[in-house]
């Protein structure tokens, strides 16, 4: 059956093999077998530069470039982790870079799709400092600095980051409601798909009388997550780990 894929949030890093094997069978296994594959952002943990030719990144480029080779487009958008990922990249892999926002043909059904931090606007805090690192100067002084600077710059970010989600309610770590529908509205669609919260699931509602769908994709921490699309509808499926 024709279809397309969908994953986010994987956080790949070396220190969980546990997620690399599962990407890696799914890119292997599954992806090959697509129309399509999209990544709505977060596939790393971190990424401090396309200059960094660590062994894992090599690993996980390599996932990459055997599916394009094969001829299955995959798309990527980024997260909140790998905002730095760049054309290097997507040459050393085959992958297209989108825009933080795509409107997609999702066989006959048009559909929005992003990472999903930007639906978050009560999360004030991470606004701000979503505005500041994406400054396109402070990127690229930060890009100008040793791996070894980077790596501790963002080793601390992550520590910082970690720490401040603990204070932090589930609501307001969730999506702005009347952001989600200002976005709806805005690409003139009434389907999304997105990542970023880690909490799966098929949203339906009306809002004068117009049906609308948004599908959230979950985190790889405990199993794989995956959407399934096809002309008959869009299915959230896990993956387990094997250990």
């Amino acid at each position: 059956m024709s279809h397309t894929l969908f994953i986010a949030d994987l956080h790949l890093s070396p220190t969980r093999q546990d997620i690399t094997d599962c990407f890696e069978r799914f890119m292997q296994e599954e992806a090959i077998n697509a129309d399509a594959l999209y990544v709505l952002g977060d596939l790393f943990e971190v990424w401090i530069g396309d200059d960094d030719k660590s062994p894992f990144h090599q690993q996980i480029k390599a996932a990459f470039s055997a599916v394009t080779e094969r001829g299955v487009p995959v798309y990527f958008i980024h997260g909140n982790r790998d905002f730095l990922i760049g054309q290097r990249f997507a040459k050393e892999t085959g992958v297209t870079l989108l825009n933080e926002l795509e409107c997609i043909d999702l066989y006959g059904t048009p559909t929005l799709i992003l990472h999903g931090d930007t639906l978050c606007l009560e999360d004030v805090d991470y606004q701000a400092f979503r505005r500041k690192v994406h400054q396109r100067w402070l990127q690229r002084l930060f890009l100008c600095l040793p791996l070894t600077w980077r790596r501790k710059i963002a080793a601390k970010m992550r520590a910082g980051s970690a720490n401040a989600n603990q204070q932090k309610s589930s609501t307001i770590m969730d999506v702005t409601p009347q952001e989600v529908q200002r976005q709806l509205d805005n690409a003139g669609v009434v389907n999304m798909i997105h990542g970023h919260t880690h909490r799966p699931h098929i949203h339906q509602w009306h809002q004068h009388g117009t049906a609308y769908q948004r599908i959230v994709l979950g985190d790889w921490y405990d199993h794989g997550s995956v959407l399934m699309c096809s002309a008959q509808g869009c299915d959230l499926q896990s993956r387990d780990f094997i250990n």
